[in-house]
């Protein structure tokens, strides 16, 4: 048996809610994915604390920037992440996990009928046709494309966090054209480094001011 668990407890905050459910739940998850990856290459692990760091710590850490959220939509969550550590953790916002892939919302409706996550489902259905108060993706697609697909979300006052490298800023810019046509606003809102120099993290907030009264 791998030992997930023990890495989990070393990498994990322990000011972050729900930490034993989060390190029970995916310690089972991660070891679910080692046993589809025998069968189909779901994902890529090296080691069970690089699979804790990448994985689950990478996902969990904006929890904060959650305040408030009764309904999360994950765009294109894969193997679950970042949407199964968020939902272990945030226990009373409601998560949707889309996933085109069938192999890949197959295994993620396996791992939450195995944890029975009540908080938490998966649908095939593209991200794009869904509603949400806040969409998270990480490595979706190009900040120009998240707002060519996310324009409708947008404009309804849905928030977007994306989970990105540490040179967003190119992207930022690449996108500002498009941004300006819908008035929508880009903001670095966190930057963390994860353990081990196994990569640095900024979570990019794409919002849309309100139209002004009597506009059109």
């Amino acid at each position: 048996m791998i030992p997930f668990e023990d890495e989990l407890n070393l990498v994990l905050p322990a000011d972050l809610p729900n930490r034993e459910a989060l390190i029970h739940g995916a310690a089972k998850h991660l070891a679910l994915i080692v046993e589809v990856n025998k069968h189909f290459n779901l994902t890529r692990i090296t080691s069970p604390r690089e699979a804790a760091i990448k994985h689950v710590l990478d996902s969990v850490m904006p929890w904060r920037l959650f305040a408030g959220a009764r309904h999360v939509l994950d765009a294109g969550t894969g193997a679950g992440f970042p949407g199964i550590p968020l939902a272990l953790v945030l226990s009373e916002t409601s998560f949707t996990l889309a996933e085109s892939i069938q192999k890949k919302a197959r295994f993620v409706e396996s791992v939450l009928d195995e944890l029975k996550l009540p908080n938490a489902a998966i649908t095939s259905q593209r991200a794009e046709e869904l509603k949400a108060d806040i969409i998270i993706a990480r490595a979706l697609a190009p900040i120009p494309r998240v707002l060519a697909l996310f324009r409708p979300a947008l404009r309804a006052g849905t928030r977007i966090l994306l989970y990105k490298g540490p040179d967003v800023e190119k992207e930022i810019a690449e996108a500002a054209a498009e941004a300006r046509k819908i008035r929508a606003r880009m903001n670095v809102v966190m930057r963390y480094d994860l353990p081990d120099s196994l990569g640095s993290r900024t979570i990019v907030q794409i919002t849309v001011q309100a139209q002004p009264l009597g506009s059109m």
